[in-house]
């Protein structure tokens, strides 16, 4: 039988005492609606309004943006108490945080944003009064960026936006949108003549959001089309033209600085480990025992405690330096095939009784319990959702090149 995995360091009595205030937090304060949204997550982004009402009960803790600087609302926290303060939040089952807004918009503006665009924003993101949908992708702009077609013309003291963004992950949830257009000519390199936008209302008639349905039947993506939508020239984050800078310092949040992939990982290890140990393998023994099956576990739980020691590198690293880029980009690969090989696993060990679509079950609140094991439940779903994930957030062949013309040269 595989053991259940230790903790990868010895702790301090300062750093136990820590873990036990974050434990005793979340056994206060995470309600069962809040446990069943961590429960039937199936993707990267968890069941939208219970995830919000945790965070803002973590803004109530001063808990909401814990890489964030102390200046701007963050906890301060060494690299240390970030992984036990994500390593209980796994461990109780709550969801984690939505990275769109406190993971990556939020890192944006504290670097590039005027005072005026820091007082304006940064409060609703960390309390969790607004959410902002992420609007980069394209019909014709997906891997190659850079090919975007949405514009922002000037008029008067406006920009008047006109084309359309997909794969725009809940933006019908959504209220802001930080948004790459095109507002300069073609004369250069691509990159040039693009800004990022902070779009503040997406209310607005001339923006019209449309939910995707996705392989695992629920509406997680949206296609955004704008016509026509007027917003004001202070709207843009950095300077006009050189919105590839922000998008690329973001991106490096988005790939490896938003949260610990390592620990979710785990998490899904030892939910595969749980099934097998109650799972047969057909000639009577179980299959948790299967030297077939412990060593494709081992060799994967190898590969998380390979990609935590990598985070933790990266966290220590200042972002948007020569070394941060690629270093995102490595993290980015490793860590989306090794979530697709792991959810393989998972699959493989489930079997049959993964394969039936439960929506109703999975919804929050339903009360419809599920067909078979409750942790096979979300399983096939989060193969589903993660055969993306070696795509979204700019493709691992992409990330490759990154890596290859930055540090191989």
């Amino acid at each position: 039988m595989i053991p259940e995995a230790p903790m990868s360091t010895q702790e301090s009595a300062e750093l136990s005492r820590f873990r036990q205030q974050v434990r005793d937090f979340i056994e206060q304060n995470a309600d069962e609606e809040i446990l069943e949204a961590g429960r039937k997550t199936t993707s990267f982004f968890p069941p939208f309004d219970q995830v919000m009402k945790w965070h803002r009960i973590l803004h109530g803790q001063g808990w909401s943006a814990i890489r964030w600087p102390e200046e701007y609302g963050g906890t301060g926290w060494d690299v240390p108490r970030q992984l036990i303060f994500e390593e209980e939040c796994r461990r109780a089952g709550v969801p984690l945080l939505l990275p769109q807004s406190i993971a990556m918009v939020g890192p944006a503006i504290i670097h590039y944003g005027t005072e005026a665009q820091k007082k304006k924003h940064l409060p609703g993101i960390l309390a969790g009064e607004d959410f902002w949908a992420q609007g980069y992708s394209e019909p014709n702009a997906g891997s190659d960026l850079a090919s975007l077609k949405c514009r922002a013309d000037r008029d008067g003291d406006h920009y008047v936006i006109n084309g359309s963004k997909t794969w725009t992950t809940y933006a019908h949830h959504a209220n802001r949108m930080f948004l790459l257009v095109r507002t300069g000519g073609g004369a250069g390199k691509p990159q040039q003549g693009i800004s990022f936008f902070l779009i503040e209302d997406l209310s607005d008639p001339g923006i019209d959001i449309r939910p995707i349905i996705g392989l695992d039947g629920v509406p997680e993506q949206c296609d955004v089309f704008f016509t026509d939508v007027r917003v004001p020239l202070d709207c843009c984050l950095g300077e006009e033209n050189d919105g590839w800078s922000v998008a690329k310092y973001l991106l490096e949040h988005e790939r490896g600085g938003g949260t610990s992939f390592a620990t979710t990982f785990r998490h899904e290890l030892d939910l595969i480990r749980r099934l097998a140990g109650r799972t047969g393998d057909g000639f009577g023994g179980m299959l948790a025992d299967d030297p077939v099956f412990q060593d494709r576990y081992i060799r994967l739980a190898l590969e998380v405690d390979t990609l935590e020691a990598t985070e933790e590198v990266f966290a220590s690293m200042e972002k948007g330096s020569p070394q941060s880029g690629p270093m995102s980009s490595m993290i980015k690969v490793t860590s989306m095939e090794a979530i697709q090989r792991i959810t393989e696993l998972a699959i493989d060990v489930a079997g049959s009784p993964s394969l039936a679509l439960q929506l109703a079950a999975l919804t929050v609140g339903s009360g419809v319990e599920p067909i078979g094991d409750e942790d096979a439940l979300t399983l096939m779903p989060k193969y589903l959702n993660n055969r993306a994930a070696s795509i979204f957030g700019g493709s691992n062949e992409i990330q490759r090149n990154i890596i290859a013309k930055s540090l191989l040269r």
